[in-house]
């Protein structure tokens, strides 16, 4: 198991304890797992992000600490949040995050995210991307 999948899997199960909400000092859980506090920064920018249903607000300094939050959201909402979520460009990357999180959530079946995949593989600007991901999720809005 990787190391950041392990400090994911311990994040997630002390969320579960707190009932969704956690405040964790990145030092102590580190030393805790035995990794540097760098590596609780990336899995928690990179799996803990609001596309996935998690708000995280961090500060830094002697008394630092990292709040995330599990946020329970109505499906339609999740997606007014997806939607608000999406700037003015949307490389692929983050169109295929968007998509991923969409299908983990429930709110579109695997034929419809690969759908949506197949268009994105098509080259297209980065603000193309981004309109066509809005008009998706207000598709399914209606």
């Amino acid at each position: 198991m990787l190391m950041s999948d392990i400090i994911a899997n311990m994040i997630e199960e002390m969320l579960s304890e707190g009932g969704g909400e956690l405040e964790l000092k990145r030092n102590d859980l580190a030393g805790r797992i035995g990794c540097v506090p760098s590596q609780i920064n990336y899995v928690i920018t990179s799996r803990f992000t609001p596309e996935r249903g998690y708000m995280i607000e961090s500060r830094r300094g002697g008394g630092g600490y990292v709040r995330i939050t599990k946020v329970q959201m109505t499906r339609d909402e999740y997606l007014m949040h997806l939607f608000h979520g999406i700037g003015a460009e949307l490389d692929d990357r983050s169109g295929r995050v968007f998509v991923n999180a969409m299908l983990e959530k429930g709110v579109i079946t695997l034929r419809e995210a690969n759908i949506i995949r197949g268009a994105f593989a098509i080259p297209m600007e980065d603000s193309i991307r981004a309109d066509m991901m809005r008009q998706i999720i207000l598709a399914l809005l209606k």
